[in-house]
């Protein structure tokens, strides 16, 4: 199918994105456009504005920053990945990017769209919740940050303001002596994540000393795993205790599991244990 007609602009810096949003109702920010023109083809959204973004050259980028990383909303998942200082600062994230979609999807889509979608089988936005991202959103109003974990607030829906737009993502290194995994029940077509877990564990002494698990893909945010967290801490990460700990995540769910064409809730929720036994086992090995 072919979208509605729209205006096309394409600014040069983010203070003309947002003054060009601010300025047009209903208008649409255009990144990498592997989600935003499928659904526009499919008259699923039919933006009277497009505002692309791709062009500025401020948005991309890697950058050092004190105990962590700076990453400018256009950097692709292909370039995040293949990156050595994400990789040795935060492999969770270089492994993650590795697993969006297909080669053209990661090296046309960009981390800000990935995250700016909020769509809940994608593989990033439970990733950045693991490792406590901090997200800068740039408007008319000047520049807040947000929490990665307070970001999407529902299926497709974020706390992004009409003239707003996700300008970088901050993240800190993964401690010293710490493991991090990602893994997923990616669904064989699309490579979404129908169930997808971030883990990262802290070992020391042969004990854990600290853990963070995020769940994506069953509920329609990314789901806190406290439980898995709080059974991990202290114990002795033998296969027993992973065993207990990743059985745990039943009760992190709230009830409002997704259901659709491609798993139910009730096996999203029943699978999920299995998923999260396998990121804790990986995290757990690369510890260290």
């Amino acid at each position: 199918m072919f979208p509605a007609q729209t205006e096309y602009h394409r600014p040069n810096s983010v203070t003309e994105a947002v003054d060009l949003l601010a300025s047009n109702e209903g208008a649409k920010v255009l990144a990498g456009g592997h989600s935003l023109i499928p659904l526009m083809k499919l008259r699923l959204v039919a933006p009277t504005v497009l505002v692309d973004i791709g062009r500025i050259e401020a948005l991309k980028g890697i950058e050092a920053t004190d105990g962590g990383l700076s990453i400018g909303a256009l950097t692709t998942q292909a370039t995040i990945a293949a990156s050595d200082l994400v990789n040795e600062r935060a492999p969770l994230l270089a492994e993650a990017a590795g697993m969006v979609g297909d080669p053209a999807v990661r090296n046309r889509g960009t981390i800000g769209g990935n995250i700016s979608h909020s769509d809940p089988a994608s593989d990033l936005p439970a990733v950045l919740t693991a490792l406590g991202a901090t997200l800068k959103v740039t408007g008319k109003g000047g520049d807040r940050s947000v929490g990665a974990s307070d970001f999407a607030t529902g299926l497709l829906e974020n706390i992004l303001g009409e003239d707003e737009i996700l300008t970088s993502v901050s993240v800190s290194s993964i401690p010293s002596g710490a493991g991090s995994a990602y893994v997923k029940f990616a669904h064989p077509a699309s490579r979404y994540a129908v169930i997808g877990v971030a883990a990262i564990v802290g070992v020391s002494d042969g004990r854990c000393s600290s853990a963070s698990v995020v769940v994506g893909g069953v509920e329609t945010t990314p789901t806190r795993a406290s439980s898995v967290e709080s059974a991990l801490l202290g114990s002795d990460l033998s296969d027993e205790a992973l065993d207990k700990a990743a059985a745990a995540v039943a009760g992190d769910f709230q009830g409002d599991a997704m259901s659709d064409i491609f798993a139910s809730a009730e096996y999203r929720q029943a699978v999920a244990a299995v998923y999260v036994r396998r990121a804790l086992a990986a995290a757990v090995s690369r510890a260290g």
